[in-house]
């Protein structure tokens, strides 16, 4: 069994197959995938077709609403602040090689400690490490569990819907979010005009990566980590009640 930490609950138990992607039927997987000019944002190969193009697809899936699976079944929509959006787009524009392309790491890079040059600092560069939040209790969230996993800019150009100062001065993002101050952001105007003031949120670094079948993951450096997959299909409720 594995021991996944998932943020407000604390600590959750999952058997090893359940944080493995698991193969969909082709019917309800061509049903839930959102299409961006025609490609299936979801479907093996799609990735692929952008030819190295990470910046691209990351704006597609935000533009789609795309998912994450995290810990077994908590459903997260990928959200980049304006900012970032349009710091990828601009990348994108300018091809595969332009030196500010995200990185995909390799399967063997499993933890965020694992990288290159590797420090427990608040740092990030929108290519190997980006700055993010998870936002919980959002409820027009893709995905039906009204979670969303914010990127935005980081660096000298201010973003307005980025890391607050607090959340900057006080990151401690390699614990556990249990020891972790929740909800500096809720002090942001943009914030809370963008998710609300009811929104629960803690601040995290994330990088991306694959697997060893090659799908791609959005991982914490604390640990928790998703891969890119559709929401499934909601139960249908039975006489109002459920």
């Amino acid at each position: 069994m594995l021991l996944i930490p998932i943020g407000l609950a604390g600590v959750v138990l999952f058997s090893s197959a359940a944080t493995r992607p698991p193969r969909a039927s082709p019917k309800c997987a061509a049903e839930a995938m959102p299409t961006v000019r025609g490609l299936h944002l979801y479907a093996p190969g799609t990735r692929a077709s952008y030819a190295g193009n990470l910046a691209g697809f990351l704006v597609d899936l935000h533009d789609a609403k795309a998912t994450f699976n995290f810990c077994g079944g908590m459903m997260f929509q990928l959200a980049l602040s304006d900012k970032l959006h349009s710091h990828l787009s601009a990348v994108s524009s300018r091809g595969a090689s332009d030196a500010q392309q995200p990185v995909l790491h390799d399967a063997g890079k499993r933890r965020m400690q694992q990288l290159a040059g590797y420090d427990k600092t608040g740092a990030a560069d929108n290519a190997r490490v980006f700055h993010g939040r998870e936002v919980r209790q959002v409820h027009s969230a893709a995905g039906g569990m009204g979670m969303v996993l914010q990127l935005s800019l980081a660096g000298e150009e201010e973003d307005a819907e980025g890391w607050t100062k607090k959340e900057l001065s006080g990151y401690d993002g390699w614990g556990h979010d249990s020891s972790r101050k929740w909800n500096l952001a809720r002090e942001a105007d943009a914030f809370r005009a963008k998710w609300g003031a009811q929104a629960v949120t803690l601040q995290h670094r994330f990088y991306l990566h694959v697997d060893a079948q090659d799908n791609l993951w959005l991982s914490a450096e604390d640990g928790c980590e998703g891969y890119l997959a559709a929401a499934p299909p909601a139960r249908p409720k039975v006489f109002g009640l459920f």
